[in-house]
């Protein structure tokens, strides 16, 4: 799914250096028993099994998986881009130094705690923290790239000069030693709470994500979404929305989604009529908005969970509905692009049959039942992609192409660790970061500052902290970039009056924009990859595709009946409202309006202003941006009629 992702598939963020992920010979089978090993311990601990006795509790489980899977990252990601092979060696030294020093500190587990070892530590915890702290940094330049490096630095090592800032960036003061202790032997920083909801959450989404791949659930997916959709005007570009909504909805990450659905949906999408950059454009949106759609997010939905002490299922059901609305203003367009454009469908005998796909699909459909149940149901949130997974695993081994062979398991024992592994290094170094904004009390401040100079003005908060969100997405991973303003930002939105998970949703939609929008377009780069389209013109094309993404936040802080809040007929009103304006300002942008046909610019501009209208939280707005609908569709068809009549 991560990233963030960090998605639980874990997609690379954007500088994040460029190196194999596929160690080879010895390495090779050091990281599958590593992963073997953190796959053991995290099901031992959610089901308390005690295997040969062990039961780490508490920071010790934290800190075991931390050397397990640090030592992982060092393995199979390369000192540098291009290193050559003799770097082997340092990566070896690193991965023993990881497993050394956090399984140390794992092992006195209860004596930080009992002991106080946050603020007395005897010399051999301080120095294991000191090489911990180091190779987090490592970490984190590694997996995370220079930018979160730099971030990491300069947040964590707040604490040696915080009393020497001005105004409200002034804090307590702590001398080296004692911020070394703060970061690694306390609770708010590396160990704190992105480490903790990896820990008892994320693993388990991230093996059954992988699971969905190594069985070829994707390929069913993808199959099923042609079937229902492959024949309709322009169909392959809704399979691509569809299929990739759905396949990313449930793996939780955009890049691996394009990656796995990309190679079929582009060329399928191109052989029907749309351009490169467009279809390009459409996977790169269509995966993105995933990392959106339930049931299984990004991680940063874990740990937004956490942040808010609401159940998961809470946040799950908040996000259902913008998540289907950015779902249905694809599709909207794409349908009147095909109709603009003249594009018809693929041919009724290049489709599979739906009831064929899932009688052949039903363990993928069993093990999503499962999950569902697991998660929502029993509300055994940290237990149910265990189940799910293992129901997919017996359930998919009825046919050879999906059995789990020694090969397969092999590779899936890889993805795992590969992605814990980039995760665990990530928001470990992320931790820094929250532990030095905690340790000195300077994020209260900054919510205050930033509220007593907004002046109570919530649409000037909101857009600072729409570019804010924005600005630090291009050079974070989304989970990074949440975390950091939900400790800044989100206790000024919520003070300020707004309500608390839609401020937290608000962040964490706009830290998603980067993906689709330039210079970076992460999703967008990649999709034209596969398509062979210039990476700025898809960037920009599926910004424009995305515009929802960049709409719809502002909506649900406005009205949080759209986040499932209000009664049931506040919820179906807005609901149904937001879609006909979601409907009338894609319909501008394509220049088709079904029933009416082609119009020109000036009804756009008209067409798009009354959906705007129809979106405002007002009925008198609502019902004027309703009557400018009617008013341009009848102008346009009776100017239609006029024409037919004089051509007659």
């Amino acid at each position: 799914m991560t990233d963030d992702s960090a998605g639980t598939a874990a997609e690379r963020p954007p500088e994040a250096p460029v190196g194999s992920t596929e160690p080879a010979g010895a390495v090779r089978w050091l990281v599958l028993a590593l992963g073997a090993a953190g796959v053991a311990l995290a099901v031992n601990q959610q089901f308390l099994l005690g295997l040969f006795g062990f039961q780490p509790l508490g920071n010790a489980y934290l800190y075991y998986l931390i050397a397990i899977f640090l030592a992982v990252t060092f393995l199979v990601l390369p000192l540098w881009s291009g290193a050559p092979r003799w770097t082997v060696w340092p990566n070896l030294v690193l991965s023993a130094l990881a497993l050394v020093s956090a399984g140390w500190l794992g092992n006195h587990g209860l004596d930080i705690i009992q002991r106080g070892w946050e603020y007395d530590a005897p010399p051999t915890a301080d120095v294991m923290a000191g090489i911990l702290i180091v190779l987090v940094l490592e970490g984190v330049r590694r997996a995370g790239g220079p930018i979160l490096l730099a971030t990491a630095l300069l947040f964590g090592t707040f604490p040696l000069y915080a009393g020497h800032m001005p105004g409200f960036l002034w804090g307590t003061q702590f001398g080296p030693v004692e911020t070394v202790r703060a970061h690694v032997l306390g609770v708010e920083s590396i160990i704190g709470i992105p480490m903790q909801v990896v820990a008892e959450l994320v693993i388990g989404f991230v093996i059954f994500g992988s699971v969905l791949v190594t069985t070829r659930g994707s390929d069913f997916f993808m199959a099923l979404a042609a079937a229902l959709m492959g024949h309709t005007r322009g169909g392959p570009a809704k399979v691509a929305v569809l299929g990739s909504g759905i396949l990313g909805s449930l793996s939780g990450s955009v890049i691996s989604n394009i990656l796995t659905s990309g190679p079929f949906s582009i060329p399928t999408m191109r052989k029907v009529g749309y351009p490169a950059g467009y279809a390009a454009a459409i996977e790169a949106c269509a995966s993105t908005g995933a990392t959106l759609m339930p049931p299984v997010m990004g991680t940063v939905a874990f740990v937004m969970a956490s942040f808010l002490g609401v159940p998961y299922g809470t946040i799950v059901i908040a996000a259902l509905i913008p998540a289907l609305l950015f779902y249905a203003a694809l599709l909207f367009q794409v349908d009147m692009f095909a109709a603009r454009r003249g594009l018809e469908g693929l041919p009724r005998s290049e489709i599979p049959r739906v009831w064929p796909i899932l009688l052949r699909g039903w363990p993928y459909l069993l093990s999503l039942a499962v999950l569902i149940f697991v998660l929502m149901g029993l509300r055994l949130e940290s237990r149910s992609p265990y189940y799910a997974s293992a129901v997919m695993l017996v359930a998919t081994a009825f046919r050879k192409e999906t059995r789990l062979t020694l090969a397969r398991a092999n590779d899936l024992l890889l993805d795992i660790a590969v992605n814990v592994g980039k995760l665990v290094a990530i928001l470990a170094g992320i931790g820094l970061v929250v532990g030095g904004l905690s340790y000195t009390g300077v994020a209260g401040a900054f919510s205050r500052e930033l509220l007593l100079h907004a002046g109570g003005n919530i649409p000037l908060m909101l857009l600072a902290g729409a570019v804010t969100s924005f600005v630090l997405g291009m050079g974070m991973t989304v989970t990074a970039c949440y975390i950091f303003l939900s400790i800044l930002l989100a206790p000024a939105l919520i003070q300020a009056g707004l309500n608390p998970l839609a401020s937290h949703l608000f962040i964490l939609y706009w830290g998603m924009l980067s993906y689709i929008t330039p210079p970076v377009a992460l999703a967008a780069i990649t999709a034209a990859n596969i398509a062979g389209s210039r990476p700025i013109e898809t960037g920009f094309r599926a910004m424009r595709l995305g515009l929802p993404l960049f709409v719809l936040p502002f909506i649900f802080v406005y009205d949080p009946a759209l986040i499932m809040e209000g009664t049931a007929l506040q919820i179906v009103e807005r609901v149904g409202l937001t879609l006909i304006a979601i409907w009338a300002i894609t319909a501008a942008f394509e220049g088709w309006i079904y029933g009416v046909g082609t119009v020109g610019v000036v009804s756009r501009v008209f067409f798009a202003a009354g959906g705007v209208l129809i979106i405002l939280p007002e009925l008198l707005t609502s019902i004027a941006g309703a009557g400018v609908l009617v008013v341009v569709a009848a102008f346009n068809l009776l100017r239609r009629g006029r024409r037919s009549a004089s051509k007659a």
